[in-house]
Parts: structure tokens; C-alpha cells; sequence
């Protein structure tokens, strides 16, 4: 098979995985809705789509003396299958929620954890035996650690600051200033609330399969595609959005019930200024691990700067037209710029074989 040929199904094969299947899915969630089911599985499933298809692509077009991690990238496609039955089950029969110490818990969204846990343990140590020149045909190599440390501290710096901007902003508009500030620091007087940030080291190795689901479909694969074709620039800017695109099902099925229209715009706003600054930090280190170390950052503060210390808190918001110009220029200041560093300088791209 030539490079072209390759290059054009491994394309079909992506676009079908985490397109496809993620709005045929969302038909089902769509459903769910109407009926008022738990669809939490759904955007864990979801996460996967965008590897699978990668993988799918380099497994049935690739060139014969290619060398690929094998058990690490069935054990990817395995936990992507079983998390889609899941989710299909909790449409298809459902099961009334379990309620353990006062607190009420969806049953296939713990087993779908349980899924995660199991499928990062297994990966991990498929990956850890695959060798390194498995690993390097494969763009899973772990290099460039310095700047990969510095770039992780660079954005839990940037993330605490907007949050704090974020938090004065919404207090100024509330009418209660400096007070909503003050209320919302409060929270770090709360031992949970270091619990958990010590924690999170640790809790990144049992469920980074979820977060590599997405970084390895949109970083290493799609992100050098756009980019050979529109410029190192506007090629993760269309990423972004198609990244922002991709996210529509759970815009309108699970992050909010009220305000989807509003949420989809939101979702474009953090996935472009994301985009930009994950497309960064892989280029910068040509170390995927890092945008997925990223990216599970990003979602797991969510909960802890809340102060609910649930993911729940994902679920059934409320966006209006007005948090939007707030949104798009704080992002837009603090990730945005990176557009500007010297690795979007360079001439050309190489998309991975």
C-alpha cells in the first residue's frame, strides 16, 4: 500500500471512529435525555473514540516492517469496547442508582471507573515491557523531560490565575466584589481540598487511558495532518474548533440541559485557547505524554477549585451569552498568546507515518 493510500485511510478510518461513532452515540444520549437517564459513561466512552481510531488506522494500513506496541494498543481498544457497552447498557437497561453512606452513586458510571483503573494498570505495564523501539514507532516515547516539567508548572500557574481573575470577575458581577474572592480562597483552609491536590499524582496513573483516548487521536495525529495542510498556526486553530465540534453530544446532553447553544460556543472558546497551548507544549517537547499530563489536569481541577471535589459538577450547568466575551478574552490572554512562541515559527511539519 503507498504512503498517500495509507495516509487517506488511516484518515477515513479516525474520521469514522471519533466522529462517527461519537454522534451516532449521541443519538443514544439524545434518547437517554428524554428519559432521563444517567449518561455519565458517555463522555468516558467518548474519550476513547479519537486513539481507537488511530490505532484501527495504524494497525490496517501501515508499512510492513512497522513495529507497534501491540498490547498496549489492543488493551486501548479493549477498555474502548467495554466502555461502549456500558454505555449502551445504560440506556438500554437501566438500573436505579446506588446509595452507600448518604451518598448516591450511578452504578454503571462506578463500574466505568473500575474500567479506567483496570485498563490504565494493563497498559501501563504493556507499555513498560512494549521497548523503546516499539515505543518510538508509535510516538509513545518519553523525552524532553525538563522542558515538559517546566511547561506542566507554566500551566498550573496559568490555570490558577485565570481561576483567580475567573473568580473576581464573577464576584464584580455579582455585586459582591472582592467578597466572592475571599469566600472562594476560603475553601483552601479545607483539608480535603490538599487531599485531593495530593492526590492527584497519583490518581493520573489509574485512569491516563481516558485522557490518552483523546490527546493521541487530536495532538499526535490529527494536529501535524492540519497543519501540513493549512500552516503550523491555523492548523491548530481548525483543530480547536473541530476538537470543540467534536464535544456537541455532551454540550448538549450532559454539561447542560438548559443553555446548549450557549455551552457550544463556550465549548469553542476553551477548546481553541486549549488547543493552542497543548499544541505547545507537544511541539515544544515531542512528548505526547505531556499534553495528556495536561489535559487530565485540566478536567481534574475543575472539581477541586469548585470545592465540590466531585466530577458531578460537570453535569447540568449553566452558561449565559454573557459569560461568553468574559470567557474568550481571559482564555485568550493567558493561552492564546503561546501562538506566538517560536515553535509555530518553522517552516514545515512532519505527520507521523
Amino acid at each position: 500500500m503507498e504512503q498517500k493510500e495509507m495516509a487517506k485511510t488511516r484518515l477515513i478510518i479516525y474520521v469514522l471512529m471519533a466522529y462517527g461513532l461519537t454522534y451516532l452515540m449521541g443519538i443514544l444520549m439524545w434518547y437517554g435525555s428524554t428519559k432521563g437517564y444517567d449518561l455519565t459513561v458517555f463522555p468516558t466512552a467518548q474519550m476513547m473514540y479519537p486513539a481507537a481510531g488511530v490505532i484501527i488506522g495504524l494497525f490496517l494500513a501501515h508499512k510492513g516492517e512497522k513495529i507497534l506496541p501491540a498490547g498496549f494498543f489492543i488493551t486501548v481498544l479493549a477498555t474502548t469496547g467495554v466502555l461502549i457497552v456500558l454505555a449502551l447498557l445504560s440506556v438500554f437497561l437501566p438500573v436505579n442508582d446506588l446509595n452507600i453512606a448518604g451518598m448516591t452513586m450511578s452504578v454503571y458510571n462506578l463500574i466505568s471507573q473500575y474500567i479506567l483503573i483496570i485498563g490504565s494498570i494493563v497498559a501501563l505495564v504493556f507499555l513498560a515491557v512494549a521497548g523503546n523501539e516499539k515505543r518510538a514507532a508509535a510516538g509513545l516515547t518519553r523525552q524532553n523531560w525538563k522542558s515538559a516539567v517546566l511547561i506542566v508548572l507554566a500551566f498550573v500557574g496559568i490555570y490558577i490565575v485565570r481561576t483567580v481573575v475567573s473568580v473576581a470577575v464573577q464576584g464584580v458581577s455579582d455585586g459582591s466584589g472582592m467578597q466572592y474572592v475571599k469566600e472562594w480562597a476560603a475553601m483552601f483552609k479545607n483539608p480535603m481540598m490538599w487531599l485531593n491536590i495530593a492526590a492527584l499524582p497519583i490518581n493520573y496513573f489509574f485512569v491516563f487511558i481516558a485522557f490518552f483516548g483523546e490527546e493521541y487521536g487530536w495532538r499526535y495525529y490529527l494536529q501535524p495532518v492540519l497543519q501540513k495542510r493549512f500552516g503550523l498556526r491555523a492548523g491548530v486553530i481548525i483543530l480547536g474548533v473541530v476538537w470543540g465540534l467534536w464535544h456537541i453530544p455532551d454540550d448538549l446532553f450532559y454539561y447542560t440541559q438548559t443553555s446548549g447553544i450557549q455551552m457550544i460556543f463556550a465549548q469553542q472558546i476553551t477548546c481553541i485557547s486549549l488547543g493552542i497551548f497543548f499544541a505547545y507544549a507537544y511541539m515544544k517537547t515531542q512528548n505526547i505524554w505531556v499534553p495528556v499530563c495536561l489535559h487530565y489536569l485540566n478536567n481534574n481541577l475543575i472539581p477541586i477549585i469548585s470545592g465540590t471535589f466531585s466530577a458531578d459538577v460537570l453535569e447540568n450547568q449553566t452558561v449565559s451569552w454573557k459569560d461568553l466575551p468574559v470567557a474568550l478574552v481571559l482564555n485568550g490572554l493567558c493561552f492564546g498568546f503561546f501562538l506566538l512562541a517560536d515553535v509555530f515559527k518553522k517552516k514545515e511539519v512532519q505527520e507521523e507515518e
